[in-house]
């Protein structure tokens, strides 16, 4: 069983992947991870021509857990 404690909510892979999936070459996906920077990279590019969302694919949940350690998210 794992607890997480928190100063902010974490952010969860699923969530990433649905919005990946439904929004990936907006990159809503970004926005949610609080990436606002490649956020509006993949808006205005179509997620990197299509690369950047294939790469998040295999990515997505390192990312995710590298902001919830920025964010102080504990996983016990």
């Amino acid at each position: 069983m794992t607890q997480a404690v928190a100063t902010r909510n974490p952010k969860q892979v699923g969530i990433a992947y649905v919005l990946w999936f439904f929004f990936g070459v907006l990159g809503v996906h970004q926005f949610y991870l609080g990436k606002t920077g490649r956020g509006l990279l993949y808006l205005f590019t179509l997620g990197c021509l299509g690369i950047g969302s294939l790469i998040d694919l295999f990515t997505l949940p390192s990312q995710v857990r590298a902001v919830n350690a920025k964010n102080g998210v504990v996983t016990v």
